[in-house]
């Protein structure tokens, strides 16, 4: 089995008015949730980043949130869901997330993304507490995710 070292995760949040949040955001992997913050002003309006978690963290709480102090490893990715999880600040608070993509120790062969249900030529998915809070991601790996026994 291999062992998740590092997560990387891309986010892109649209431009449209209200797009933006200083809401908080989480990635859902191996049925743990890890919280997705830096010390930059995150989820800005036409903004796209990249968050490291585990081997060369770029994040706030890195040591709680290092899924190598979890024991996850990448042949159970595909056992849970995948997903974006939006926390507003209040019942008023919108996020416009254009595409959200995760791989797993910077390999193109365990892949994650949105892009199956949110074309390039969309407004993304408002997430919000009308409109959702959830996102899932679909596997686009390269080759299959094997699920052990």
């Amino acid at each position: 089995m291999a062992q998740i070292n590092s997560i990387q995760l891309h986010l892109e949040t649209g431009d449209l008015s209200g797009a933006g949040t200083d809401g908080d955001v989480y990635l859902g992997v191996c049925g743990r949730e890890f919280s997705i913050d830096s010390t930059r002003d995150d989820f800005e309006r036409g903004s796209g980043r990249t968050y490291v978690l585990g081997e060369n963290a770029d994040i706030r709480n890195a040591d709680v949130n290092d899924p190598r102090k979890q024991g996850l490893f990448t042949e159970n990715v595909a056992r849970f869901p995948v997903y974006i999880r939006f926390q507003p600040k209040s019942r008023g608070d919108n996020w416009q997330l254009l595409r959200a993509d995760v791989r797993f120790n910077d390999s193109l062969h365990i892949d994650w993304d949105t892009r199956p249900f949110i074309p390039p030529s969309s407004e993304g998915i408002w997430l919000g507490v009308r409109s959702g809070l959830f996102v899932h991601l679909f596997n686009v790996s390269h080759e299959p995710v094997p699920l052990t026994a």
